[in-house]
């Protein structure tokens, strides 16, 4: 898939396991990946750094193939869900670390233009999951509100 704000393409993935292959190397029950889950969730570790954990230290390649549903459902069911998704929280931080940038180096065009593509992408982004409904239909980007959520 292309870039959003450049004419270059991404960068290839990693081959997951195919579908149709059973998984039978997992050890544990789905009841106890689901309880990892939560406990990580609870502790304010990321969904992505979840995937990761379930991965390289119990042996869970894919949460979906085995609980038949996402990772950020089950955080959502159990109330351990962030406030805000994590990629959004992610460009809020990019921004956040620019506009610190630009308050040293105030004449670095290259790094406004920048902040201008990544908050033109919070804004994006937001209106989406305003309406899919993970954020409040009254939710906006303002920098200066930011500098609360980031931290």
């Amino acid at each position: 898939m292309a870039r959003m704000h450049s004419r270059k393409r991404g960068k290839s993935e990693s081959t997951r396991p195919p579908a149709s292959v059973p998984l039978d190397w997992v050890s544990l029950s789905k009841e106890e990946i689901e309880e990892i889950i939560v406990k990580l969730g609870k502790r304010g570790v990321p969904p992505s750094q979840i995937g990761m954990i379930l991965r390289d230290v119990y042996g869970v390649p894919l949460v979906r193939r085995v609980l038949g549903k996402k990772l950020t459902k089950v955080l959502e069911e159990h109330d351990a869900a962030p406030e805000i998704p994590e990629d959004l929280q992610a460009l809020i931080r990019r921004a956040l670390r620019i506009r610190r940038h630009l308050e040293t180096h105030r004449k670095d065009l290259h790094s406004r233009r920048g902040l201008q593509l990544i908050e033109s992408k919070i804004h994006r982004l937001a209106k989406y999951y305003r309406r899919v409904g993970k954020l409040p239909p009254d939710w906006k980007y303002d920098p200066k509100r930011a500098e609360l959520l980031a931290s």
